[in-house]
C-alpha cells in the first residue's frame, strides 16, 4: 500500500508530468519526421529507435498508473484517453488493420490530459454539448427551409448551386463561412434575379452572425463555469488544509508539557 501511495506521489509530482510533457512534444516532432523520405533515408533507424523509446515511456507510464491506481485508473476519462492512445501503437502494421497505425500521431493529443489549461479547454467543450445540440438541431432547420426556398427560387437557373435540396444546402453553408459568397454565388444570382438579396441577407445575418455566435457564447460560458468551479474546489482544498493545521496545532498547545 506505501508502495503504490509512494508511485502515485511520483506519477503525479509536477517534475514528472512536465518530464512526459517534453517526450510528448519529441514524440510528436519524431512522427513528423518519419513523414520525410530524405531524413528517413540518412537517419531512419535513429528515428524510429526514438519513437520507440517514446512509446515504451507512455507504455511504463500507463502500467504504473494501473498498478498505483487500481480500477480507480478507469474512472477516469483522461486515463482511459491516454490507455487508447497508447494502445494504438500497438496496432500490427500489416493486413487491413495497418492504416490505424497512421493514428499514432494522436500520441501527441496527450497534452491536452497533462496540460491542466487545455483539458479545462475540452471539458467547457464538452460541457456545452448538451446546449449545442439545441443550437444546431435551429441551424438544420434554418437550413432546410432556406435550402428548399432556395431550390425553389434559383434551381431552375442555376441548377450547379440549387439543382436540389443537397446542392442547395451546400451552397447555403459556403454562403455562410463567407467563403466567396458574393462575387461567387450571389452576385451572378442577382443578375437574373435582382432582388435575391433580400434572401440571402437575412441568411447570413441569422446564421453568421447569430447562431454561429451562440455556440461561441455557449463555450465560453461553460468554460467559465468549469474554471469557476476549479476555483471553489481549490478553495475548498486549501481551507482544508488551513483547517488541519489549525487542528494540528491546537493540539499541540492542549498536550500537557512533559
Amino acid at each position: 500500500m506505501a508502495t503504490r501511495a509512494k508511485l502515485n506521489a511520483f506519477l503525479d509530482n509536477p517534475s514528472t508530468q512536465n518530464a512526459i510533457i517534453v517526450v510528448i512534444v519529441i514524440n510528436a516532432v519524431v512522427l513528423g519526421m518519419e513523414t520525410s523520405k530524405p531524413l528517413m533515408a540518412v537517419a531512419g533507424p535513429v528515428i524510429l529507435g526514438i519513437d520507440r523509446l517514446c512509446l515504451a515511456i507512455f507504455t511504463a507510464e500507463i502500467i504504473a498508473k494501473l498498478y498505483a491506481r487500481g480500477f480507480g485508473f478507469f474512472r477516469n476519462g483522461w486515463n482511459l484517453f491516454d490507455l487508447f492512445v497508447v494502445a494504438i501503437s500497438y496496432v500490427p502494421n500489416a493486413g487491413g488493420l495497418s492504416v490505424l497505425r497512421a493514428l499514432r500521431i494522436l500520441r501527441v493529443l496527450r497534452l491536452v490530459s497533462t496540460m491542466p489549461r487545455l483539458r479545462r479547454v475540452i471539458e467547457g467543450f464538452l460541457t456545452a454539448l448538451p446546449g449545442m445540440a439545441s443550437v444546431f438541431g435551429l441551424m438544420a432547420l434554418i437550413f432546410y427551409i432556406s435550402s428548399v426556398i432556395a431550390t425553389k427560387l434559383f434551381g431552375a437557373s442555376f441548377p450547379e448551386w440549387f439543382g436540389d435540396l443537397g446542392l442547395s444546402a451546400y451552397s447555403l453553408f459556403q454562403i455562410m463561412t463567407l467563403e466567396s459568397w458574393s462575387m461567387g454565388i450571389v452576385r451572378p444570382v442577382m443578375e437574373i434575379y435582382p432582388y435575391a438579396w433580400a434572401f440571402f441577407v437575412p441568411f447570413i445575418l441569422v446564421t453568421t452572425f447569430a447562431v454561429v455566435n451562440l455556440v461561441v457564447g455557449l463555450i465560453v460560458n461553460s468554460m467559465q463555469d468549469a474554471h469557476a468551479q476549479e476555483e471553489v474546489a481549490a478553495t475548498e482544498a486549501y481551507r482544508e488544509e488551513i483547517l488541519q493545521r489549525l487542528s494540528a496545532i491546537e493540539k499541540r498547545l492542549s498536550d500537557p508539557a512533559p
